[in-house]
């Protein structure tokens, strides 16, 4: 693979590197990162780890932080249709131009990413590390891609660190027990730096807390050190270590952002406690307007298209919660397609049992499923299943049998979501 010269080159470049590669390990991004003077030192980093909701967590900080004028970094992935949306500063995504960049500055001081190149992952978040200290931002937030001892984000120090909910997903890699993948999560944390621990189940929780003894992190647990109540209204109380807020509203639907809020609320106090200033009230219109595509969202009337990232059991049951909450009664006709390296099993009995009818679609990556390999499986929890060559075709009959006032659901992956957007035009 030759050196690019010009930014469309450099773009071009980082469509050739393997999208779906997972190489876990610190080795490559800590050599990148002191070629290029390490620009992850030259600010406050929030790191978030867990299975689900950690970029509805990363969303709602991100925004509370920019309400407080701090020039934000933020740092997701997977995108949905455009890899820009990966790496945002100040809510608005990288450009071509400053990517294409960002891209020659880093080949030009790490020669050897070119020879030996990294994983898609591992050089995107080189990149973008990169980006927020050329371009001087005063905090950035930061996704982990996979676990979190080995993912390549953990090469950055943190002020702060999170561990949303940790349920079963990537078990090839993290490990078979929630424990297991709780202390691959937990690898995240940093010696002395507070992480910000969401509510649970008792194994995982045990499992942080003995990573957080060893190196003597202070733990802020939901239910023991803050928690956020659901009013009869519908906003939100939240009572912190420092924090009492109420009449919150949240902009992001369903009942598990709650939990999310609350722990971006955490995340938020500590901050500010380490020189990251954060007033009650500019977090609480950083929740009001955060924006997060892909989860719970409507891109479509009569019927409505709703689009959710929904990709493992748990995801799943948050999913059908805020499906009886929001759309009490509506027949739901789901389109779905799912990665050959997920545990379907228990997302299909959750999940089409209360659909009306599904349509089985394959993904736009060489990792997708292909529908006729769990089509007996569909037909055996919902008779009027159907398998579509393309999503296209799917999604019109879905639309066609939901009719005006019925739902359409997309769900089972984000490349899902990220096809559809893209056929409807979702900016």
């Amino acid at each position: 693979m030759s050196a690019p010269r010009t930014p469309e080159e450099a773009l071009a470049f980082l469509s050739r590197l393997n999208p779906s590669g997972i190489k876990l390990g610190l080795e490559r991004v800590g050599e990148a990162l002191q070629a290029l003077g390490h620009p992850e030192r030259r600010y406050p980093v929030l790191h978030v780890a867990g299975t689900n909701g950690k970029g509805s967590t990363c969303a709602f900080a991100a925004t509370a932080l920019q309400a407080a004028g701090h020039r934000v970094g933020l740092y997701t992935s997977p995108h949905l249709v455009r890899v820009n949306e990966r790496i945002r500063v100040g809510g608005e995504d990288i450009s071509d131009e400053d990517f294409g960049r960002a891209i020659l500055d880093v080949l030009e001081r790490y020669p050897s990413a070119v020879a030996e190149p990294m994983t898609y992952f591992e050089f995107g978040t080189v990149v973008a590390l990169w980006h927020f200290a050329r371009v001087g931002v005063d905090v950035v937030v930061l996704e982990t891609g996979l676990g979190g001892r080995l993912d390549a984000t953990s090469a950055a120090p943190s002020t702060v660190t999170a561990i949303t909910p940790v349920s079963f997903d990537h078990m090839e890699y993290l490990g078979n027990t929630l424990a297991a993948i709780a202390g691959e999560k937990a690898g995240i944390l940093k010696p002395g730096v507070p992480c910000v621990v969401a509510r649970q189940a008792p194994e995982a929780l045990e499992a942080i807390e003995a990573r957080a003894r060893v190196l003597g992190v202070p733990l802020v647990v939901e239910g023991r050190d803050f928690e956020a109540r659901l009013q009869p209204d519908g906003s939100l109380t939240y009572q912190g270590a420092v924090w009492r807020l109420e009449g919150l509203r949240l902009s992001l639907r369903g009942p598990h952002q709650v939990q999310n809020a609350a722990v971006a609320l955490a995340c938020l106090e500590s901050l500010s406690s380490r020189g990251v200033a954060v007033s009650r009230e500019e977090a609480k219109a950083g929740l009001g307007s955060a924006r997060w595509p892909g989860r719970l969202e409507e891109v479509g009337e009569r019927p409505v298209v709703l689009l959710d990232g929904a990709h493992n059991p748990a995801g799943v049951e948050v999913l059908l919660a805020s499906l009886r909450t929001l759309y009490t009664g509506r027949p739901v006709h789901c389109v779905f397609g799912v990665v050959a390296d997920k545990d379907r099993g228990p997302m299909l009995r959750a999940l089409f049992p209360a659909c009306a009818s599904v349509q089985l679609t394959p993904l736009e990556t060489s990792r997708s499923l292909p529908p006729a390999a769990y089509l007996d499986e569909a037909r055996a929890l919902v008779p009027d299943v159907t398998s579509w060559p393309d999503v296209d075709a799917a999604l019109a009959e879905a639309r066609r049998r939901a009719g005006p006032e019925g739902l359409v659901l997309c769900t089972g992956s984000l490349f899902l979501v990220g096809m559809v957007r893209a056929r409807l035009g979702t900016p």
